[in-house]
């Protein structure tokens, strides 16, 4: 669930493949501010699919010539994203 307040939206609960796409869509309707924060403080379990959605965020908020930040990352996202190689594309982390 992604819940915004100006620029600043927090995403809470699972973020795996049983609901990337949902989250992708709910996002992809709020995020459209030129730039966006997201605290992912609440999210409670990631699998895969979290860094790729988080990748599209970020490829989407570019198209747009826009830009979002990931502040607060769980322990175990930040590790899926240095596995993948992907740390610096994670602005914010």
């Amino acid at each position: 669930m992604i819940v915004c307040e100006g620029g600043r939206c927090t995403l809470s609960g699972p973020v795996t493949i049983r609901n990337a796409a949902a989250l992708l869509e709910e996002g992809s309707g709020l995020f459209t501010g030129e730039a966006v924060t997201l605290d992912l403080s609440g999210v409670t379990e990631v699998d895969s699919a979290a860094v790729s959605l988080l990748l599209e965020w970020r490829r989407a908020a570019q198209r747009r010539n826009g830009h979002i930040a990931f502040v607060n990352l769980p322990g175990n996202l930040q590790s899926l994203a240095k596995l993948y190689g992907v740390t610096d594309l994670l602005p914010g982390t």
